[in-house]
């Protein structure tokens, strides 16, 4: 069985920032079918999108046997095409990117945690903005198919252990307006491999903290620019507890480790060394699941030039947290969220940029 081979266990009670469980009951998952079970949280999608346009094009038979032996899911099949949105620009693309943290040391009941982002590909290909949503998002959950679940508002993570991949683009859908082109799933956990199978990579701490889950039960991290290996930087990427603002700190920092990754794969010798090369892609490819359609070899030649300068991060404009029954929910500014997802749907760069201020 593969880390994607697992049943579906989002828990929508999950607390934001730092607090724990609230005392309700998990969400009961829908009855298990196969390649379901895929967990939400994150992107090392581009770095295979960035290798693949750089040296692995060269190596253009090894590159297909690694790209043919990514996992693939059913995403699309389930959603109502009646319900989708138009698409507007043709020849951007958006997507959708979840992930999991299968080796979260928060993990004692099976629940992990997640993050949701939307990632746009403007027509150009020559930069990409990616658009984190909090998972405790309160939002409009589309029915599910079965009609078990959903109808109602919800945490946005809520939608996958309800009517899993199909249901999340649903969801994504309906509350940004923008069509969802691909849908990427990566297992966080694998960013440990990723980041040794580099030589570590360079992280600016904004302000020093001690970690309450890690992978060695604790860590504490100096304010300041510093090097990481695999097993720091997935402790800095995680935590949540040692935060004021929980989520969105991690947010911020699982962004910082992206770009880090991004830039280091560039530029830290790694595609004229066949040895880091292999070891690179070999635990990326492990660390992804795509949909079915999705061509990495295609979209990799597209994205040859992209450099983490190229990036640019954001957060769903929201207006705080709160509580709505039992739950701890994020609400989000549906106003601010309307203008930035309404100039991702038009693939208006400079609006997007603008709005995401």
């Amino acid at each position: 069985m593969s880390r994607f081979d697992q049943t579906a266990e989002f828990y929508p009670g999950r607390a934001v920032g730092g607090g724990q469980f609230d005392d309700q009951v998990p969400a009961e998952p829908p009855a298990p079918r196969r390649r379901r079970g895929r967990r939400i949280a994150l992107i090392i999608f581009l770095v295979v999108a960035l290798l693949g346009g750089g040296g692995l094009i060269a190596g253009g038979l090894y590159y297909r046997s690694i790209n043919s032996g990514i996992e693939r899911v059913d995403a699309f099949n389930d959603v109502p095409e009646e319900s989708r949105p138009q698409v507007v620009a043709k020849d951007a693309m958006n997507i959708m990117i979840l992930g999991s943290d299968s080796r979260d040391p928060e993990n004692s009941g099976g629940s992990r945690s997640d993050t949701i982002i939307v990632a746009h590909l403007p027509a150009d290909r020559s930069t990409a903005q990616l658009i984190s949503i909090p998972r405790d998002t309160w939002v409009p959950v589309p029915r599910s198919r079965d009609g078990q679940h959903g109808g109602r508002d919800a945490k946005i993570n809520a939608a996958y252990a309800w009517g899993g991949v199909p249901l999340m683009v649903q969801t994504v859908e309906q509350f940004t307006g923008v069509r969802i082109d691909h849908v990427t799933m990566v297992d966080f956990a694998g960013f440990k491999e990723i980041v040794d199978a580099l030589g570590g990579v360079e992280i600016d701490v904004e302000k020093g903290f001690t970690t309450k889950y890690s992978l060695s039960g604790s860590r504490t991290f100096a304010q300041g620019r510093q090097t990481m290996d695999g097993a720091a930087a997935l402790d800095y990427a995680r935590e949540r507890h040692a935060f004021a603002d929980g989520d969105f700190a991690r947010i911020r920092h699982q962004q910082q480790v992206i770009k880090a990754i991004l830039d280091k794969a560039a530029s830290g010798g790694v595609l004229t060394s066949p040895g880091k090369l292999n070891s690179f892609v070999k635990a990326t490819a492990s660390a992804v699941a795509v949909d079915k359609s999705l061509s990495l070899l295609d979209l990799a030649a597209q994205l040859r030039g992209l450099r983490g300068g190229n990036l640019a991060f954001f957060t769903c404009p929201v207006k705080g947290t709160g509580r709505v029954g039992s739950e701890s929910v994020v609400f989000a500014n549906n106003a601010k969220a309307k203008v930035l997802f309404d100039a991702v749907r038009r693939d208006s760069v400079s609006e997007i940029m603008a709005a995401g201020k």
